[in-house]
């Protein structure tokens, strides 16, 4: 367990370390974020934080390579250098569209590029039994597989709309998935530790840990597409991985379930992302748009509607995360029927929680800023005519109170 937490935290001492040169890198070459109707955000913030992400997860890779504790099974293993080529991938992608806004298509089909590229090095769905069927085909696997990864990835860039938001779900879903990788890996294999997968998610859980003092609200900089098509990859090739780790010899009736199903537990650990990109896949099919087509009806933007401020809305999504991601690991690990119980009196505490800041109703801070600027408009355009104030410090008197407006939250 130390070797894990000591490859967690040496990524995110890296992660936070590389982001002011990621934020300096971005703001020099222009990749900033431009203010669109759908966006919370007022002022433009630089992008391109998934790079300095990325950075920290390949840190991490070699020196969990260089361990003696891990060496042998990282050199008898190509999935975790799959993985780090297909997060790569996902990672260029998103550095390209975050810079130049690719088309839906050219997206997409980069996506599967990179979910192949891990394939192709081995992080495939060989075999998962489901209702009595087994996928075994080679090509029924790479079908599957791909279409895993890019669900996933997905599903993360779908969420990441407030600060803090993607950094802080992926980061608990992995930290849940942690332990249920930890815990497999025991259990498959008495007496021996060593697992890529549990490896690479303890990377995963400690760039998401380096990356949110930058990210959280008020955020300097946004992970953009780089950073999230590139943590759903990683968590997807984990969760994938996982099954490689397995010895069939050593699966008993306990670890059945949690061996051979590893679409499930993602799932219910990912949940909040996955049931969000349903929902917004269903919604624009729905009103004949694209399911690619951005929009303003995501859950986050419905907490905002609702009355939530920005801070509270992501704790919101970060308190369901953890409930659903914890609540499914713990049944794997200790499936005992006080579980149900506690899990269903944390659910209704999450939901009175959430139910009760929607009871008292306030307005968007959008609506207020624009109000405030709207007001130093006149006033200021008044006090030019009257005293002869220049035209330029009448623009910075706006902009000032635009940022003033953006620290007056309503909390």
């Amino acid at each position: 367990m130390r070797v894990y937490l000591l490859i967690m935290v040496m990524a995110a001492v890296v992660t936070y370390l590389l982001v002011p040169l990621v934020l300096h890198t971005a703001l020099a070459t222009g990749a900033i974020t431009k203010i669109r109707g759908r966006d919370v955000h007022e002022v433009p913030i630089a992008r391109l934080g998934g790079v300095a992400m990325y950075l920290g997860l390949v840190f991490s890779f070699v020196l969990a390579a260089q361990i003696p504790y891990l060496k042998n099974v990282f050199s008898a293993s190509s999935g975790a250098w799959g993985i780090l080529l297909g997060a790569g991938t996902m990672c260029v992608i998103g550095v390209i569209d975050d810079i130049w806004e690719l088309r839906w298509y050219a997206k997409l089909a980069g996506e599967i590029l990179a979910a192949g590229a891990m394939a192709w090095f081995g992080v495939q769905l060989i075999s998962v039994p489901f209702l009595g069927l087994t996928i075994g085909s080679q090509k029924l696997t790479l079908f599957v597989t791909i279409i895993v990864v890019v669900m996933v990835s997905n599903a993360v860039n779908f969420i990441d709309g407030l600060d803090g938001l993607a950094a802080g779900v992926v980061g608990i879903a992995a930290l849940a998935f942690f332990g249920y990788a930890y815990f497999l890996t025991r259990a498959a294999s008495p007496g021996d530790y060593t697992s890529v997968a549990t490896a690479v998610v303890a990377g995963l859980v400690g760039i998401c840990i380096g990356f949110l003092p930058h990210n959280f609200h008020q955020a300097r900089i946004f992970m953009g597409d780089s950073g999230a098509l590139m943590l759903g990859a990683v968590i997807a090739g984990a969760s994938i991985l996982v099954t490689g780790q397995i010895d069939p010899m050593h699966v008993n009736s306990r670890t059945a379930v949690p061996a051979y199903m590893p679409i499930l537990v993602p799932a219910l650990v990912l949940v909040i992302p996955l049931v969000d990109m349903v929902w917004a896949v269903l919604r624009r099919v729905r009103q004949g748009k694209s399911p690619f087509e951005a929009d303003a009806g995501h859950l986050h933007h419905r907490l905002l509607r609702r009355g939530h401020s920005h801070r509270a809305a992501v704790l919101v999504l970060y308190m369901w995360t953890a409930v659903a991601s914890f609540s499914a690991v713990a049944y794997v690990i200790y499936p005992h029927p006080i579980l149900f119980p506690i899990s269903l009196v944390a659910a209704v505490v999450a939901l009175i929680v959430t139910a009760r800041q929607l009871t008292t109703p306030q307005r968007p801070r959008r609506v207020l800023s624009r109000k405030l600027r709207r007001r130093r408009v006149v006033k200021d355009t008044h006090e030019q005519q009257n005293l002869g104030v220049a035209g330029d410090d009448v623009v910075v008197a706006i902009e000032s109170e635009k940022r003033h407006s953006i620290r007056v939250e309503m909390e």
